[in-house]
């Protein structure tokens, strides 16, 4: 199955097979999206920060790819709509860290 393949139970409605790992491995780990796998309740308290630390690092490193990707463009310099996509993707690092310090916060109590 190639990387635009889509699954389809009949003819119209497309079929996705995301699950709880390949979720995290794509850098998801708002715990309430990961709350509707089901499998999500069945592990432990530690397990499922385990989990949201590993979907942060995926993020963090995705987001920084491409800030390297943008700022490796040939001309940078001379295209400065550019910069408007590094602070965007700067303000998305800035958010997650701060998401990072609000998780470890909320999974160090109780």
């Amino acid at each position: 199955m190639g990387i635009n393949d889509v699954k389809r139970s009949d003819n119209s409605t497309p079929k996705t097979s995301l699950t709880l790992e390949r979720a995290v491995r794509f850098g998801e780990y708002n715990p309430e999206y990961l709350a509707s796998f089901p499998e999500w309740h069945e592990l432990s308290r530690n397990i499922q920060f385990q989990y949201i630390k590993d979907a942060l690092d995926n993020r963090i490193k995705v987001l920084r790819v491409r800030w390297a990707e943008v700022v490796n463009v040939l001309d940078f310099s001379k295209k400065a709509y550019l910069q408007e996509a590094l602070k965007n993707i700067e303000k998305q690092i800035k958010k997650v860290e701060e998401d990072r310090e609000r998780l470890y916060l909320k999974y160090s109590t109780d």
